[in-house]
Order: structure tokens, then C-alpha cells, then sequence
């Protein structure tokens, strides 16, 4: 059973969350971002489902602190807040997901259950795409017999953007999560090393490479 963590700071709101999801998940909760940290840094989680409007440490704050600190854990934002803007902040600091309140518990479990399954996929470290195979243990893209090895940092790119469809990375998350935190590389190596990656998959029908002007890029699976 998952480990679900939730994040509320209204107890009667928090307590409906753990008691509707409870017989999928092993429900975790706390009321703010500073005592969820505290609880991941402690137990394994597999999915974060949190507010954004908390004391402490808000859902914004407690996001970014997780991805300055290497957690991969996927993120479902709950918040009244239905804003294009804000909605971008939430992206732009890592989250993956994204839900306005009041919540529908059965589109919750949905989009849980998706944030699962795309995790898992990212940790066997193979991505299967209809006939195309990503394999992290080699660094290739296989097609049937066409055969691509990518170097080590596009293949890490596209992995990445992959792993976690739809979801869209800031030019600053691809380079803490690919180049890493010390490196010296600027957004100018993301744009090249994307541009790269386009012209070698532009004519794969399984999946898209999309810029989000001002914002990042992501993958999309075509249907």
C-alpha cells in the first residue's frame, strides 16, 4: 500500500482528505509544510498532496525546499487559488500535479494513482512507449531496430522530461536535477540540448518535446 502524505492546515479538512483516502492508501498527515518536511525526512513517501495558503512553511515553500534537497517525491497541490499565475508558481517549483477545492476525492484518487504509476516507471529505470524503450542502464533509445545513443546528459534530459509526462520543468529544475546543483552550465546549455533532442525525435509518433514560452518544457505522449 502507497504512502500518501497530506498537508492541510485545517484540521476537519485534513481529517475528511485521510478518512476518504484511507482504504487505497496508508495515509500520513501533517498541518504544515515544516512538519511534513520533518516526516520525509524520516519515513518514505510516495505521494505529497498539499495545500498551498498554510502557516510556517506554505505549499509553495515546502515544495521548493523538497527539490533543493534531491526529493523526487511527486506533488499534488490543493488550493482555492485557480489562477494561471498561480498555478505557474506551483510548476515552476516542482510540483506535478495541480487541484482547486472543493475536492472531488474520486479525480484525487485519479491523479494519485497516475503520480504512482509514472513514479514507478522513472524508478525501474526503463520506459516503455509504445515501440520505443528508454533504458537508463545503457543510454539508449530503441525502435524497433533503429538504435539512438544519446549522450550522457540529453539521455538524462529526455529520461527526465519522460519520466513524468505532462509535467513541465523550469530551465532552473532541469538543471539541478540533470547538470546538478554545483555546476556552472546556464540556461543557454538547456535551450541547446533541447534543441538537439527535438531533431533527433521530431519524427517519433509516440511522444512530443514542448517548449511552455516563459515557463520550461515537457514531454507529451501522443495517443
Amino acid at each position: 500500500m502507497a504512502d500518501v502524505l497530506v498537508v492541510e492546515d485545517d484540521a476537519n479538512l485534513r481529517l475528511l482528505i485521510q478518512t476518504r483516502l484511507k482504504a487505497r492508501y496508508n495515509v500520513l498527515t501533517a498541518e504544515n509544510g515544516a512538519s511534513a518536511l520533518e516526516i520525509m525526512e524520516n519515513r518514505n513517501v510516495n505521494v505529497l498532496v498539499t495545500d498551498i495558503m498554510m502557516p510556517v512553511v506554505d505549499g509553495y515553500s515546502l515544495v521548493e525546499t523538497m527539490r533543493s534537497r534531491g526529493m523526487d517525491i511527486p506533488v499534488i497541490m490543493l488550493t482555492a487559488k485557480d489562477a494561471l499565475n498561480d498555478k505557474g508558481q506551483g510548476f515552476a517549483v516542482g510540483c506535478d500535479d495541480y487541484m482547486t477545492k472543493p475536492v472531488n476525492f474520486e479525480e484525487l484518487v485519479w491523479r494519485i494513482d497516475a503520480l504512482l504509476r509514472r513514479s514507478k516507471i522513472a524508478g525501474e529505470g526503463r520506459i516503455v512507449i509504445g515501440k520505443t524503450v528508454v533504458d537508463n542502464s545503457n543510454f539508449t533509445v530503441t525502435r524497433g531496430d533503429e538504435v539512438l545513443e544519446l549522450p550522457t546528459k540529453e539521455f538524462k534530459l529526455l529520461f527526465l522530461l519522460l519520466s513524468y509526462p505532462n509535467k513541465i520543468f523550469t530551465k532552473e529544475n532541469i538543471l539541478d536535477k540533470v547538470w546538478g546543483y554545483t555546476c556552472e552550465s546556464d540556461e543557454t546549455t538547456v535551450r541547446t540540448h533541447m534543441n538537439r533532442l527535438r531533431a533527433k525525435f521530431e519524427n517519433f509518433d509516440e511522444f512530443e518535446l514542448i517548449t511552455i514560452r516563459g515557463v520550461g518544457y515537457k514531454a507529451v505522449i501522443k495517443k
